[in-house]
């Protein structure tokens, strides 16, 4: 059997010499590059310089030591008669086994007063070349990236006589792969931080852009920070204002949202977003008489685009929970919508495109800091999507499941009747599911949420958060709500305010009882249990919607409790029987859907 041939060039010279004699006494031949091959030989543990291979010294201050063919030629080489040929042609010998490791980029950048020339000098070639091309031919090489993986590496070497397992060989050739993966991403992270400068001007962030630097990330001691795409540029442009992390996961995920809505739907679709999930949905329907005062738009004199009644149902649906949203349009923003999103309290929107009139409204919003996202709405996200958690990161295929009204086709219950109306809120309720923090339950009516129960731990929780603001959202429209007799100049908050304690049953006292009093012209006091009761008994219609099945019949009970006539949620629980039951007492359309829609 021929001499086996190791070549070695690292940085990090931990564990070296200890590999180095191990090597050697298994009869294994070193090759060596610079201070690797010095301190080797130093050791008293025979070895060759790389130069005398290659014929060629090293060059140009270290940079070139190993880019040679009889390096490579030596690593590439398959057990292929062809390669052996061209290997005895050229008089190379094989490689076995390569150990190398990286210039520490990281740590130069990192360190205080760290220039631009400090850090390009710290960009390993020959070693990254090294481990990718020992990685491609892991199948025949070894390749030793990690100083903690030389004694396994000599036990097995040692152990199979130099026929190293190709599971371990596998291991090895991945971890060399994230090396380099890790390595050049370092790089181009600090690159895109060198040359996308945080002091872009307004225009250029306007343009098209791979990187944008954020304030901050959740919380302002996480910095730095930063959005960026690593092909192409981003799918948004910054029209004004200066988006957040938390903006943007608002933005994002909301006109994924209404994207896919739209789509399913054929209707323009709004979201109302706060902290990753959906306060509020709508699509395009007209809006009568009473929900255009129940969604403060009663008094605007312009005519409501569908686009209009979209975004107000959407912010009507939890006005409380709305105040300070991000807003997502699926269709260009027009004049009509952006006069209502001037009145109310907004960090920011997403649309893919604005009429002059409505970029003119809204860039004059929060004195010109309003942030406006322009979308690419041609823009289709990577099919495998990364999230990382306390240095972990996590990888899937991206929920790309379609929502439409073929999804609940199976209808389990003895009433069958699904009125197109109620396919239409089925499809809402549960498109809002699939970007809400699970556990979720969504209760939608006329084309637009009126109750989502988002992250709760247990789904009785769920449907229970979901349906006391379906309650509260219905009690908006009690002729006392409609009639209540606030001062002028009141502002459209405090109206908020006022409307979610007269619907309460919470008793008002003190400080808060003065505040409450000061906002009207007449004694005003809260609705009172029986006006409550006898209002909610009138809803009838609701759809309720769970990104997964219900596990106990309390769930179909409570979400009667809030009109629901409709419900849809995935089979699979044991109780499913006894859910359908439940349904059956309410004479409710219970659908068992295919699709569990967790998101995190």
């Amino acid at each position: 059997m021929s001499q086996h041939t190791a070549i070695l060039s690292v940085y990090n010279k931990t564990g070296l010499i200890d590999l180095a004699k191990g090597l050697h006494n298994a009869g294994v031949r070193l090759l060596g590059s610079g201070g690797t091959a010095k301190q080797i030989r130093e050791a008293g543990v025979p070895i060759q310089d790389v130069s005398d291979v290659t014929k060629a010294p090293e060059m140009l201050g270290g940079r070139v030591k190993t880019l040679h063919p009889a390096v490579h030629g030596g690593i590439l080489a398959r057990n292929i008669p062809s390669d052996e040929s061209d290997l005895q042609a050229q008089g190379i010998s094989p490689i076995s086994i390569v150990v190398c490791n990286l210039y520490p980029f990281t740590s130069t950048i990192s360190k205080p007063g760290c220039t631009l020339a400090d850090a390009v000098e710290e960009i390993d070639i020959g070693g990254v070349t090294l481990l990718r091309a020992a990685a491609k031919n892991h199948e025949r090489v070894s390749v030793l990236s990690d100083p903690l993986d030389y004694t396994g590496f000599l036990n097995e070497w040692n152990t199979t006589q130099g026929n190293v397992s190709q599971s371990f060989k596998s291991k090895l050739a991945l971890k060399a792969f994230e090396m380099t993966a890790k390595y050049d991403d370092a790089i181009s992270g600090y690159f895109r931080e060198q040359y996308a400068s945080a002091e872009l001007p307004k225009e250029k962030l306007a343009g098209d852009v791979q990187r944008i630097p954020l304030r901050y990330g959740a919380n302002p001691h996480q910095t730095p920070a930063q959005a960026f795409v690593t092909e192409g540029a981003l799918p948004f442009k910054v029209l004004s204002g200066s988006p957040g992390y938390i903006n943007l996961l608002d933005a994002l995920n909301a006109y994924a949202l209404v994207k896919e809505l739209q789509e399913a739907l054929h209707l323009p679709a709004a979201a109302s977003f706060k902290h990753v999930s959906p306060a509020g949905v709508g699509v395009g329907l007209e809006l009568n008489e009473t929900e255009k005062q129940v969604y403060g738009v009663d008094d605007l004199k312009e005519p409501l685009t569908p686009l209009a009644t979209a975004y107000a149902r959407a912010r009507g649906a939890d006005r409380m929970s709305s105040f300070g949203d991000f807003i997502a349009l699926s269709d260009v923003c027009d004049h009509a919508t952006a006069r209502i999103i001037s009145r109310e309290v907004s960090d920011g929107i997403i649309a893919p495109g604005y009429s002059t009139e409505a970029l003119d409204i809204l860039s004059k919003k929060k004195s010109g800091k309003y942030c406006v996202l322009e979308i690419d709405p041609s823009y289709h996200p990577p099919e495998v999507e990364k999230k990382q958690v306390y240095g972990v990161t996590l990888q899937q295929k991206r929920n790309d499941a379609k929502i439409n009204e073929k999804l609940f086709e199976n209808i389990v219950s003895k009433n069958k009747e699904l009125p197109s109306q109620s396919v239409t809120d089925l499809v809402v309720a549960t498109v809002a599911l699939k970007y809400t923090q699970s556990n979720s339950v969504t209760y939608a009516y006329r084309g637009a949420t009126i109750g989502i129960g988002a992250g709760q731990q247990s789904r009785i929780h769920c449907t229970r958060l979901a349906g006391s603001k379906a309650d509260a959202w219905w009690l908006r429209h009690h002729p006392r709500v409609l009639s209540l007799p606030f001062k002028k100049g009141v502002k459209r908050a405090e109206k908020a305010n006022a409307i979610d304690l007269f619907v309460g049953n919470e008793p008002l006292e003190g400080g808060e009882k003065e505040q409450w009093d000061s906002l009207f012209d007449a004694p005003v006091e809260p609705l009172r249990d029986d006006e409550r009761k006898e209002w909610a008994s009138k809803l009838d219609g609701v759809v309720c919607s769970s990104d997964a099945f219900f596990p106990f019949p309390d769930n179909v009970h409570r979400a009667r409790r809030s009109g629901v006539r409709y419900l849809a949620a995935p089979s699979g629980s044991v109780m499913d029987t006894e859910c359908i039951k439940a349904a059956d007492e309410h004479g409710i359309v219970f659908a068992h859907t295919s699709l569990r829609l967790f998101h995190h």
